[in-house]
C-alpha cells in the first residue's frame, strides 16, 4: 500500500520552506504558495502528496525513459547494494562497472571505446574538458586548450562546464568562471535571418543547408581568430536544449566534423539528453549520421533511478594514458557506483526488451503532427525538435516573430502558462533561456494517448496565454 501523506502535509510544507534549498527555484514564490510535492511515479504519470495526476511531459529532467514505478529497476538496485553497496573506480573495478563499460561501448559509434564514468551529466562534461586539455599536452600540443560551444547551449553548472556554457544569465553571478572558452551562433533555424544578420532567411530546404554550412563554418572562423593550435574542443549538442529544441539543419554536422579534423580539434558531442533513446538511437551522433571524439553522457542511462553520468572517449584519446607512468589525474567518489551502474545494466535491457527505440522511431513523426496543431494558436511560432525532444515556441506577433518583453515573460510566462499547464495536469517546462518557450520530453513509453492529452492541456493554456498578450 502506497503511504498516506495527507496527515503530514502541513509539517511537510513548512518543513520544506524552513529547510530545503531547491535547484533554480526562485522560494519567493512560495511565500504564500504551497510548494509542490510529488510523492509517486506510475508509467508516464505522476502524483503529488494530495493525490492528484499529472502527466510528465518532461521526463522527470529528460530523465525517465522507461516510466516510472520500474519494480525491475528497483530490485537490481537492492540486490546489489546487498551484495556490494559501494566500491571507488580508483585503481579497482567492480562487475556492474566493467559490463556497463563494455555494453556501452558496443552500443557506441566508431571506436568510442573507453568510458568513464561520473556522477551525472555536468561532471561528464568537466571530465571531457579536462581529458581534452590533458592528451593535447600528452601528445606535444600543449597549447590547446580552448573550447567552442554555441550561444544559449547549457553544459552544466560546475565551474567548468558553466564556462562552457552560454546563457550570460546564468554566469554573471559566479564569475569569473574558467577562462578560454567561446561562443559561435547556434542552429535556430526560425531566427536564422536576425542570427546571420539577414544574410540568410530560411524558407526552403536549400536555404535550411545554407544556413547549416554557414553556422558551422562560424566554428572554423572561431578556431583561426583564437588560433588553431589554442583550441582543444567544441561542444556541441546533438540538439540543443536550451532555447527550445534547435535540430541542426542538414548537412550541420558533416561540416563541423570536417572543420574538427582539419584543425586537430576534439568534438565532443554532449548528449547529457540526447542520448538512450530521447531522438529514437541510442545515441544523438546516430540520428545525425556523425561520428565525435567524445560523448557526454548522464540522465537516461539510470532513467533516474539512481544518478550515473559516463563520458565515452576513442581509443586514440586513452593511448597517451597507457604509457608507463601515466595516468588521468582526475575522478568522482560515486563515479560508476556499483549500485547505478547495476541499475543502467537493467534499464538498458528495458530499452531492448521492450524496443523503446523503435517506440520512439515509429511514432516521433506523430508526436510532432500533434504538437503541430497548435500552430493555429496566434501565440504559438515555431513547433521544432526531434525524437521525443520538442519546443513550442512562444510569439508576440507570428508574423513579425517578435517575442515577448521581459514584462510579458513574467507576466504570462511564468505569471500563468508555466503555472497553469501544472494545474491542468501536465509537468513540463516554460524557459525563456533564449525566447519564451515550451519544452516536451515526455517518456520513451508513450504514444498517440499521451500526446493527444499534451496538445489539449496545451491549447486550452495557450489558449487562454494567447488573449493576455
Amino acid at each position: 500500500m502506497d503511504p498516506d501523506y495527507t496527515a503530514d502535509l502541513p509539517h511537510l510544507q513548512k518543513a520544506a520552506k524552513d529547510h530545503l534549498w531547491m535547484h533554480f527555484t526562485r522560494h519567493s514564490s512560495y511565500k504564500d504558495a504551497d510548494v509542490p510535492i510529488i510523492v509517486k511515479g506510475e508509467g508516464a504519470y505522476i502524483y503529488d502528496a494530495q493525490g492528484k495526476r499529472y502527466l510528465d511531459g518532461l521526463a522527470g529532467l529528460f530523465v525517465n525513459q522507461v516510466g516510472h514505478g520500474r519494480t525491475e529497476l528497483a530490485e537490481a538496485a537492492a540486490k546489489q547494494a546487498s551484495q556490494l553497496a559501494f566500491h571507488p573506480l580508483w585503481s579497482y573495478a567492480h562487475p556492474s562497472a566493467i559490463q556497463l563499460a563494455e555494453r556501452l561501448a558496443n552500443l557506441a559509434p566508431g571506436d568510442l571505446n573507453r568510458v568513464f564514468f561520473s556522477s551525472g551529466g555536468g561532471e561528464a562534461v568537466e571530465t571531457a574538458w579536462k581529458l581534452a586539455k590533458n592528451y593535447y599536452k600528452l601528445v606535444g600540443k600543449p597549447m590547446k586548450h580552448k573550447v567552442i560551444s554555441r550561444a544559449i547551449a547549457y553544459h552544466g553548472t560546475t565551474q567548468g562546464a558553466l564556462s562552457i556554457t552560454g546563457l550570460p544569465g546564468l554566469k554573471q553571478q559566479f564569475e569569473p568562471l574558467v577562462p578560454s572558452t567561446f561562443r559561435v551562433p547556434n542552429t535556430n533555424v526560425y531566427r536564422a535571418d536576425s542570427i546571420t544578420g539577414g544574410l540568410i532567411d530560411v524558407t526552403d530546404d536549400a536555404s535550411a543547408e545554407a544556413f547549416g554550412r554557414w553556422a558551422a563554418d562560424q566554428i572554423a572562423v572561431a578556431i583561426e581568430n583564437e588560433g588553431p593550435d589554442t583550441v582543444a574542443a567544441v561542444f556541441l549538442e546533438p540538439v540543443q536544449n536550451a532555447g527550445g529544441c534547435f535540430p541542426p539543419p542538414p548537412g550541420y554536422w558533416q561540416r563541423v566534423r570536417e572543420i574538427c579534423d582539419e584543425y586537430d580539434v576534439l568534438l565532443v558531442s554532449d548528449e547529457v539528453i540526447c542520448a538512450y533513446g530521447r531522438l529514437g538511437t541510442w545515441f544523438g551522433g546516430q540520428k545525425f549520421d556523425y561520428t565525435p571524439d567524445i560523448i557526454t553522457s548522464a540522465k537516461g542511462l539510470t532513467s533516474g533511478y539512481a544518478p550515473l553520468g559516463a563520458m565515452i572517449a576513442s581509443d586514440r584519446l586513452m593511448e597517451p594514458f597507457l604509457e608507463d607512468g601515466q595516468m588521468f589525474a582526475h575522478g568522482y567518489t560515486f563515479g560508476g557506483h556499483p549500485v547505478s551502474t547495476a541499475v543502467a545494466l537493467a534499464n538498458l535491457d528495458i530499452f531492448e526488451s521492450e524496443n523503446l527505440l523503435e517506440n520512439v522511431t515509429n511514432n516521433e513523426a506523430a508526436f510532432k503532427s500533434t504538437l503541430e496543431k497548435l500552430k493555429d494558436l496566434p501565440i504559438v511560432g515555431d513547433v521544432r525538435g526531434s525524437g521525443y525532444f520538442y519546443g513550442i515556441e512562444l510569439v508576440k506577433d507570428r508574423n513579425t516573430k517578435e517575442s515577448f518583453s521581459e514584462e510579458e515573460c513574467e507576466r504570462i510566462l511564468y505569471g500563468y502558462v508555466s503555472k497553469a499547464l501544472y494545474e491542468e495536469g501536465l509537468y513540463c517546462r516554460a524557459d525563456d533561456r533564449g525566447d519564451p518557450v515550451i519544452q516536451l520530453s515526455p517518456p520513451l513509453i508513450v504514444g498517440q494517448t499521451e500526446f493527444d492529452e499534451i496538445e489539449q492541456i496545451l491549447r486550452r493554456v495557450l489558449d487562454k496565454a494567447s488573449s493576455m498578450l
